[in-house]
């Protein structure tokens, strides 16, 4: 990796905002693109760093080249510079050629992207190009579930590397005439550090910069991201929810059905009431129904304002910075978020493949299981992949894993797929397992919120003790008795999504040209586009402007390779509405490809 100072000594100038964005652009490269960065290419590190020999074409070519992503900056309509990343489903790296990943901690992740050639204009240096694009890059990794990077630098520009945050492995290497230092670094601390860093002024330059990458110039905030955009759309006030019926809100799992009948009539008939009374400290009645519902002990249970509530309050209790965890990649954000950003544990993914249908080996797992581990999250059926592991299979993985390794499974969309397929029965009687079920989506009940865990007594007692008063409102706790009161009304309309669910998959096969099509157990679909078309955000954004809204997985795992939507599933006229508006944005002909 080089950058704007490519010749030791030249000085770095800080110039005025107003020079370093006078008609910049930084986008995504084009075919048009190709030869002036192949130019540039040859004129900086052939001709200029001697890493090459010049050659009479005067364009430097890499049998990466039709794997790397270059990202270009365009000022005033000429080319400035460009950035290139190696993303992992390249299959192979650079660095390859110099060192052996095995042999290196840093470089075994799964997952890890290169930055591997950044280059600017000599005309063009010192007004923070170079750096714009390497903060571009690093927000394109990190919105395509990128966690750590790599990258060789130049021994002459070491310190300036490490003042960027990246860390030398002490690994040296050596390119024509040019000495490198093989460098890592954390994403989303490279990202921090360039904020607290250059916060103010990439705040100026997001008004006035030309920015066509398909992911925000500048994070939202520090929390995990969701879906949920739907209902952002129609604005903060909520002077706008009468507008929720023009838009299909396929980016978040809430229930396309509304609560059962008794749980409606008891609200609206109430409400005015509800509304100005407290309610019951510790949602006795609610814990209540949940024993008598599910067959368990009401001491193994604890109550939520949905999961997230029960995550954050379980995992700051159980963990610290020293903890060692292990997540199934891809699965539920959340969990990624509180383990690494909240707590600042150190984190090991146990990676999941499409290759494999996102399937979970169990003997694999099984094997990762005696790690040791303080603490293993299993969404089971898995949020985003959906595909569910046997309960059987999974039992005899639970019963194999060390004592003191906490097992924590959510089973949000478990009613999917059986009552059977809970394991709440066996954490109420085991010592080291935490089952997590949320009400929210399977119940209809998301705006309300509501959830509960099942655990040995001493654990779900913890829980428990960390709970402030009144974790569950009256409206969520009225609701979620009345809803656990009428299986039979939810029974059918899970039947109903499964019927849903194969009518919205088959619309948007024919809608989708040469995507493919994947099933859920849950309430979902998932679309993964082929390579030689757009991207999972372009889709989104499309349809977005259409009035659907669908979820880009990116952002959650490198193994969607920035291909992969998940839709939700609506009712029948949106679910048609979905698959011709799909089908407008890839420009795929009604009825098929």
């Amino acid at each position: 990796m080089s950058n704007d100072q490519l010749i030791p000594g030249t000085p770095v100038v800080e110039p005025p905002v107003t020079t370093v964005v006078d008609g910049l652009e930084l986008r995504l490269s084009t075919e048009e693109d190709h030869e002036w960065i192949r130019r540039l290419r040859h004129e900086v590190y052939a001709r200029e760093l001697g890493q090459h020999s010049p050659n009479a074409t005067g364009m430097l070519t890499d049998e990466l080249d039709g794997s790397n992503v270059y990202i270009v900056a365009v000022r005033q309509g000429e080319p400035a510079g460009f950035i290139s990343v190696t993303p992992p489903w390249a299959g192979r790296y650079s660095i390859d050629k110099y060192v052996r990943r095995d042999e290196h901690p840093a470089l075994r992740e799964d997952g890890l992207f290169e930055i591997r050639i950044l280059a600017v204009a000599p005309d063009r240096r010192g007004e923070m190009i170079g750096k714009l694009l390497m903060f571009a890059a690093l927000r394109w990794v990190m919105a395509h579930g990128g966690r750590r990077i790599v990258a060789m630098g130049r021994v002459e520009l070491l310190s300036m590397y490490l003042s960027l945050g990246l860390a030398s492995t002490g690994t040296a290497v050596r390119s024509g005439a040019v000495d490198f230092q093989l460098m890592t670094g954390d994403v989303a601390g490279l990202v921090g550090q360039t904020l607290r860093r250059y916060g103010p002024l990439l705040r100026d330059l997001r008004r006035t910069v030309r920015w066509g990458l398909e992911v925000p110039f500048l994070p939202e905030d520090e929390s995990c991201a969701h879906g949920g955009a739907s209902i952002e759309a129609l604005g903060r006030s909520f002077d706008t929810l009468d507008a929720h019926r023009d838009v299909v809100p396929a980016d978040v799992l809430d229930a396309w059905f509304p609560p059962t009948p008794a749980a409606v009539a008891a609200l609206t008939g109430g409400l005015d009431w509800i509304a100005r009374t407290s309610p019951p400290v510790q949602a006795e009645g609610l814990v209540e129904e949940i024993a008598l519902r599910r067959g368990v002990p009401a001491n193994t249970l604890a109550v939520g304002a949905g999961s997230s509530d029960l995550i954050f309050r379980a995992f700051r209790g159980w963990l610290d910075a020293s903890s060692r965890v292990l997540l199934i990649d891809p699965c539920y954000g959340e969990y990624a978020h509180v383990v690494e950003r909240v707590v600042g544990c150190r984190v090991d993914r146990f990676p999941l493949s499409r290759r494999e249908g996102w399937r979970i080996d169990p003997e694999r797992l099984a094997d990762a299981l005696r790690n040791r581990y303080d603490l293993v999250v299993i969404v089971n059926p898995n949020n985003p992949t959906g595909v569910h592991l046997d309960a059987a299979e999974l039992r005899r993985v639970l019963a194999g894993a060390p004592s003191e390794t906490r097992l924590w499974i959510d089973e949000t969309y478990v009613g999917y797929v059986g009552a059977d397929q809970s394991l709440a029965s066996y954490a109420a009687a085991a010592d080291n397992v935490v089952i997590c079920t949320s009400l929210s989506k399977m119940y209809a009940l998301s705006g309300l919120r509501a959830a509960y865990l099942t655990a040995p007594p001493p654990l779900a007692a913890e829980v428990r003790r960390w709970t402030p008063p009144w974790p569950v409102s009256l409206p969520a706790q009225i609701a979620a008795v009345n809803a656990l009161r009428d299986p039979a009304y939810y029974a059918d309309r899970w039947a109903q999504t499964a019927v849903l669910r194969a009518e919205l998959a088959s619309m948007l096969t024919g809608a989708s040209g040469n995507s493919q099509v994947s099933e859920s157990v849950a309430n979902f679909v998932l679309l993964t586009l082929p390579q030689d078309g757009i991207g999972a955000a372009r889709l989104v954004d499309q349809c977005r402007r259409r009035g659907v809204f669908l979820r880009d997985l990116s952002p959650m795992s490198p193994a969607f390779e920035g291909r992969t939507v998940r839709i939700a599933v609506r009712d029948a006229a949106a679910n048609a509405r979905i698959a011709a508006t799909v089908a407008e944005a890839l420009n795929v002909p009604r009825g098929g490809a």
